[in-house]
C-alpha cells in the first residue's frame, strides 16, 4: 500500500469533490474496500491525525496512473481523536483492547458455531457525517484494492465482521496455513478465521484470517475440487494453493506465497494459450470470471463490495469448445499465418466412454462404447463381444483415436492395461490420451437408464432423438450413454447428444475393409511412428494447398472470437440497441474533443492535444515548469521528472461516463451475439448435413490431387475375382521421401485365389522384404478406398480384411513377453481371416528356439495354405519352410530379394575369415535364398572387427558341421536304397 495512505495527512481537496459527494470516512474506503460497521477500530501502527491538522491549506489530490488511487488523503479530525482513545494492539506487540471488543473476541476464540453479532452502534467516537465516496473512482480501484490492501503491514481485526463458521473444505490441502501474529489478509466483515490452536493463554491463541477474495476462492474450490481454477482478478487470472503450484510447474512461471495461499498469475489476453497448455498435459481447467465490470459496478448499490465471480467454463482435452480457448483473430489472419499463437484444433477430438458386462453362465465379455466429438456433435456407438486380449476393443479405440476416455472405477485389469498402453504410446505428454475414472455406480444399468430417460424425455428440440429409439439400444451402450450425459453436463455440452442424425454405428463387422489394430499400427495408416516419417494419412494431404488442410467447418461459430464482441458487428442497421449505444459513445467523445478548446485557452497552448499513457486516455500533459498555470481543481493522474498529467473536472465526469457506455456496449454485443447463436441453433441439423457433404467433397478433392501425379495409375477393382496383380508397385511413403531421384526399385506382385496364393519371401537382412509386403498392403488399402495407386498397372479383388503380424516388441502394460505378443497377434489372425483376406506374417516364430520357431511357423503357414486359403505373404529366415512349395506347388511360390555377394577373403598371415559383403538390389526374384547374411548387417552396424572375425569363423564352423551332417544323412539314405551289387559299385566310385 502506498506510504501516503499511512501518513498523517492534511486537509486537502478530495477527488470525491469532483463527483458530487464527500470524501470517505476511512482510508480503507478510499482503497475500494467497504468499511466495516466497527469504524472505531483504527489500523494498527498507522499514524493518527492531530487536531492541529484541521484548517490547514488544501492541497491538490493526486491519482496514481492505473489504479486511480489517492496519494494524499484527507484525514478527519473527529475520527482521529476518537482513535486516540481506542487503540488496537498490532500483531507484533502488546496493547490493550476495549472491554466490549475483548469480550467478543473471547467468545470467538471459544469456538462459537454461529457468526458473531454485528456491532449495532458507533464505537469510539462519532465521525462527522460524510457521503459515500464517488462510485467511479472506487470502482476503477476495486480490483486493485482487493490485492493491494491485503499487503498492508497491519490489518484490522474487527470482531463484528468476523464469522466463526467452520469451513467444510479441507484447507490444509489447499492453503498454506498461517500461525498467530501474522495479521495478513483482508480482515473485513467477510473474513473467516481458521479454528484456533490450543494454547494455555487465551491471548496467545493463533488464528488465520482469510481475505474476502480467498474466501471466495475456497468456496469455488469446494465445488470443483478436481479442476485447476483460473480466477479472474482484474487484468490477470490467478491460481491459488495447490492449483498454483501445479500451474507454475506446467507453465514454467513463478509461484509465490501471498497471504494464506501460494499463487501465480497469467495475463488475461494469454488465457487461451495457457489453458490449452494445461489441458494438453491432462488437467481439467476451470475458468472463473468476474460477473461485474468496474465502471458499471461503480454506479450500483454494491460498489463497495467484492467483485462477484463464478465458474464460466470447464475444459479438458475433448471439451475445448468455447471462447476462452480460441484467440481473437480473423479467418484471413489464420490462413496467412499472422496469428502465431493460434492452435488449430485437431480434426478429431473424441471423448470415449467404455463399459463392460461379464456374462458368467456363458463366460462371455461384452463391451459397449459411445464416442462423442463435442465440437461437431458426431456420436459413435458400438457393442461387441471381446476376448481376454481385448483385440476388438483395441482396434476400435485406435480407429476412433480419442483424446479422452471415461471408464468406471471398477474396470477390469486387462482393459485398464490396454488403455494405459494406448494412452502412454506417445513419448510427449501433451499427445497422451487422458483417462478419467468415474464412479462405477454410474455405469450400472439402472442408474444409467434413469439418467438417459430423464435426459431424453424432456427433450423438445426439433430433430432430437426420441426416448424409444434410445431405449432400444443394447444395455452396454446404455451403460456408457448415462455416464457420458452426466459428464458433459458439467461442461454444458450435453446438447450434442440430442441429435438423432448424429448417431452412427461403429462396427468392425460392417461392410468394408477390416483393418485390425495391429494393421493400423504396422502400416502406419493413422499415426506415424517417427516425427520424420510419412504415413499414409499424411500422404493423402501432402500435395494440397494450405487452405485444404483446415477446411473442416466448426459448428461452434464462436471459435474465432474472444472477449471483445464489438468487432463482430460491422453493420449496426439490424441492431438498434447497439446503434443507439454507439451514438451515445460518439456524443461523449465529441464533448471530450470539444473540451480541448477550453483547455488550450486555460493553459495558453493552442497546439495542445490529449495523450494516453498506460491505458489512461484524454490526459492533459503539462511541463512541470508550467505547473503554476494549472487550475487548482484539476486532478493529477501521473507525473514524471519532466511532465505532469491531469484531468479537469469536466474530463473526470465525461471519462467516467465514457467507460460506463463502453462496458454497456460490450454487454449489449454479448447479448446480441448470444441471440444470434440461439437462432443459428435452430438450423443446426441442416448446417451439419451441409458440412458433411462438404467433407465428402473435400475427401474427393484430396483423392483427385493424388490422382494428378503422373506415376500413379487407376486400379481395376474386380468384385467377383480373388486376386492381387500389381505391376511396378512402389511404397507411396518411401517413394515420396526419396523425392525426384527416382531411386525406389519397383516390384511386381501376383496372387491368385484359385492358383498360387501364397508367397514365401526370403533373403538377406535389410534386403527390403518388410518394405515390399507393406507396399502391397498399402496399395490394396488405397485401391479399395477409391484412390489411384503408385504402380503402372493394378488389378485387385475386393478384400474383406487385411491382417498383419510384424515387428518384435513386448507389452509391459499387458504383461506379455515379445514372443507372447507375437503369438497372440497370430492367434487373432488365424481366428478372423477368411479366404477373401490378405494375411501378412513377418518372421513368425523367431522369438523362441530354432526348432520350436520353425515348427510353429511351418504349422501356421500350412494352415493358411490348406485351410484358410487366404492370400498370404510370409517372410521368413527359416529355409525348411521353403519346402512347402514342393508339397503345394499349385498354391505356393518361393521368392527372395535379390543381392550381389562378395565372398570373404582369407588373410594369409593369421587365417582370419572376413564376413561377406552384400550389395542389395531390392528386386523381388523367384526362388529361395540359402542364407540371410546377418554378418553383413553387423558390419553395417559398426560391430567391432574382432567380434566380426570371431563371428565369421564360428559361422563357418557351424555351417561346416551342418553340411557334414546333411552329407552323412544323404549318403546313408542313398546306401539304404541300394538293392544290387552294380549299384553299390557305382555308389562307391562316386563317393570315393
Amino acid at each position: 500500500m502506498p506510504k501516503s495512505l499511512k501518513k498523517s495527512c492534511s486537509a486537502q481537496t478530495s477527488i470525491s469533490r469532483y463527483f458530487g459527494g464527500q470524501h470517505s470516512s476511512s482510508s480503507r474506503t478510499q482503497c475500494g474496500i467497504k468499511p466495516s460497521p466497527a469504524d472505531h477500530l483504527q489500523r494498527a501502527g498507522g499514524k493518527l491525525c492531530s487536531d492541529g491538522d484541521v484548517g490547514l491549506p488544501t492541497k491538490r489530490a493526486k491519482l496514481s496512473p492505473k489504479g486511480q488511487q489517492l496519494e494524499d488523503l484527507e484525514c478527519e479530525s473527529a475520527s482521529c481523536q476518537s482513535d486516540k482513545d481506542t487503540k488496537r494492539p498490532s500483531s507484533r506487540g502488546g496493547g490493550s483492547l476495549c472491554s466490549s471488543t475483548l469480550e467478543k473476541l473471547k467468545g470467538f476464540t471459544c469456538g462459537a458455531d454461529g457468526p458473531s453479532s454485528k456491532a449495532g452502534g458507533q464505537g469510539g467516537g462519532a465521525r462527522p457525517p460524510s457521503a459515500a465516496p464517488d462510485p467511479h473512482s472506487i470502482a476503477n480501484r476495486l480490483q486493485h484494492a482487493e490485492e493491494e490492501c491485503e499487503d498492508e503491514e497491519e490489518e484490522e481485526q474487527e470482531s463484528s465482521g468476523l464469522a466463526a463458521t467452520k469451513q467444510d473444505f479441507c484447507l490444509s490441502q489447499f492453503a498454506k496455513s498461517r500461525g498467530g501474529g501474522g495479521g495478513g489478509g483482508g480482515g473485513g466483515k467477510d473474513a473467516e478465521p481458521s479454528p484456533p490452536s490450543e494454547s494455555s493463554a487465551a491471548s496467545r491463541r493463533s488464528k488465520s484470517v482469510y481475505t474476502p477474495l480467498e474466501q471466495q476462492v475456497v468456496q469455488l474450490k469446494q465445488q470443483h475440487k478436481d479442476a485447476l481454477l483460473a480466477v479472474e482478478c482484474g487484468y490477470k487470472y490467478r491460481f491459488f494453493g495447490e492449483d498454483a503450484e501445479t500451474a507454475a510447474k506446467e507453465l514454467n512461471i513463478v509461484c509465490h506465497l501471498d497471504h494464506n495461499f501460494m499463487t501465480c498469475s497469467i495475463p488475461t489476453h494469454r488465457l487461451f494459450v495457457h489453458v490449452r497448455r494445461l489441458v494438453s498435459h491432462g488437467h481439467k481447467v476451470g475458468v472463473v470470471k468476474q460477473t461485474e465490470t468496474s465502471a458499471i459496478k461503480a454506479s450500483g448499490a454494491n460498489r463497495n463490495s467484492l467483485f462477484t465471480r463464478q465458474l464460466s467454463a470447464l475444459y479438458t482435452k475433448s471439451t475445448l469448445v468455447g471462447e476462452d480457448v480460441n484467440p481473437v483473430c480473423r479467418l484471413g489472419d489464420v490462413e496467412e499465418g499472422a496469428c502465431g499463437d493460434v492452435v488449430l484444433d485437431p480434426p478429431d477430438s473424441f471423448l470415449l466412454c467404455i463399459s463392460e458386462n461379464w456374462d458368467k453362465p456363458r463366460k462371455q465379455l461384452t463391451v459397449g462404447l459411445v464416442a462423442v466429438q463435442p465440437s461437431t456433435g458426431d456420436v459413435l456407438l458400438d457393442c461387441f463381444p471381446d476376448g481376454s486380449s481385448r483385440s476388438e476393443l483395441e482396434g476400435r479405440v485406435l480407429k476412433i483415436n480419442p483424446v479422452e476416455i471415461l471408464v468406471p472405477s471398477d474396470l477390469s485389469e486387462q482393459t485398464l492395461r490396454l488403455l494405459h498402453s494406448i494412452a502412454n504410446a506417445s513419448a510427449q505428454a501433451d499427445d497422451r490420451v487422458r483417462v478419467e475414472k468415474r464412479d462405477g455406480a454410474q455405469f450400472e444399468f439402472a442408474s444409467a437408464m434413469n439418467t438417459v430417460t430423464e435426459f431424453y424425455c424432456h427433450s423438445q428440440e426439433k430433430g432430437s432423438r426420441s426416448l424409444s429409439s434410445v431405449a432400444s439400444l443394447e444395455s452396454p451402450v446404455i451403460c456408457c450413454l448415462g455416464p457420458l450425459i452426466r459428464y458433459l453436463q458439467e461442461f454444458n455440452l450435453e446438447r450434442v447428444l440430442r441429435s438423432e442424425s448424429s448417431f452412427r454405428r461403429l462396427s468392425c463387422e460392417s461392410e468394408g475393409l477390416i483393418l485390425s489394430a495391429a494393421t493400423l499400427r504396422n502400416l502406419e495408416i493413422l499415426n506415424n511412428q517417427l516425427a520424420c516419417s510419412v504415413g499414409v494419412k499424411h500422404l493423402l494431404v501432402t500435395h494440397f494447398p494450405p487452405s485444404f488442410h483446415y477446411r473442416r467447418v466448426k459448428t461452434d461459430l464462436s471459435f474465432s472470437w474472444l472477449g471483445n464482441k464489438t468487432e463482430l458487428f460491422s453493420d449496426l442497421s439490424g441492431f438498434p440497441v447497439l446503434q443507439e449505444r454507439t451514438e451515445q459513445i460518439q456524443s461523449v467523445l465529441g464533448e471530450i474533443q470539444d473540451h480541448r478548446r477550453e483547455v488550450r485557452l486555460t493553459l495558453k497552448a493552442p497546439a495542445l492535444d490529449y495523450t494516453a499513457v498506460s491505458g489512461q486516455e484524454f490526459l492533459i500533459e503539462v511541463k512541470n515548469s508550467l505547473s503554476s498555470a494549472v487550475p487548482r481543481d484539476w486532478v493529477k493522474i501521473s507525473s514524471t521528472k519532466a511532465v505532469s498529467r491531469y484531468h479537469s473536472p469536466f474530463l473526470v465526469d465525461r471519462y467516467k461516463k465514457l467507460l460506463q457506455l463502453r462496458e454497456q456496449l460490450l454487454l449489449d454485443c454479448q447479448r446480441e451475439w448470444t441471440n444470434f447463436l440461439d437462432q443459428f441453433g435452430e438450423h443446426y441439423h441442416t448446417m451439419k448435413r451441409a458440412i458433411s457433404h462438404l467433407a465428402t467433397v473435400d475427401c474427393l478433392l484430396s483423392l483427385a490431387e493424388v490422382a494428378k501425379q503422373g506415376d500413379y495409375c487407376r486400379p481395376e477393382v474386380c468384385e467377383n475375382q480373388h486376386q492381387i496383380m500389381i505391376r511396378d508397385g512402389r511404397h507411396p511413403a518411401i517413394d515420396l521421401l526419396m523425392g525426384e531421384n527416382n531411386q525406389y526399385v519397383p516390384n511386381h506382385t501376383e496372387l491368385q485365389g484359385d492358383g498360387r496364393r501364397t508367397m514365401i519371401i526370403t533373403g538377406p537382412n535389410m534386403g527390403g522384404k518388410s518394405s515390399y509386403i507393406r507396399q502391397v498392403a498399402i496399395i490394396c488399402v488405397m485401391a479399395q478406398m477409391g484412390s489411384y495407386v503408385p504402380a503402372s498397372e493394378a488389378r485387385l479383388g475386393v478384400l474383406d480384411g487385411i491382417y498383419t503380424r510384424m515387428g518384435a516388441s513386448d507389452n509391459i502394460y499387458k504383461g506379455r513377453s515379445t514372443f507372447m505378443e507375437e503369438l497372440t497377434e497370430a492367434s487373432e489372425i488365424i481366428s478372423r481371416a477368411t479366404e477373401r483376406s490378405l494375411v501378412i506374417l513377418d518372421e513368425l516364430g523367431r522369438g523362441t528356439s530354432t526348432h520350436d520357431g520353425i515348427a510353429i511357423a511351418y504349422a501356421t503357414l500350412e494352415h493358411f495354405i490348406r485351410d484358410v486359403k487366404a492370400l498370404t505373404l510370409f517372410v521368413t529366415h527359416y529355409p525348411p519352410l521353403c519346402e512347402l512349395e514342393r508339397l503345394y506347388p499349385e498354391h505356393v511360390s518361393n521368392y527372395h530379394m535379390a543381392f550381389l555377394l562378395n565372398e570373404p577373403d582369407i588373410a594369409a598371415d593369421d587365417e582370419e575369415i572376413q564376413p561377406e559383403f552384400i550389395t542389395f538390389l531390392y528386386q523381388l526374384t523367384g526362388g529361395a535364398a540359402g542364407r540371410s547374411y546377418g554378418l553383413n548387417v553387423a558390419r553395417l552396424a559398426d560391430i567391432p572387427d574382432p567380434i566380426l572375425h570371431t563371428a565369421a569363423r564360428k559361422a563357418r564352423e557351424l555351417e561346416s558341421m551342418v553340411n557334414a551332417r546333411r552329407k552323412s544323412k544323404k549318403l546313408l539314405s542313398d546306401l539304404w536304397s541300394i538293392s544290387d551289387r552294380s549299384t553299390l559299385t557305382e555308389w562307391l566310385q562316386s563317393n570315393s
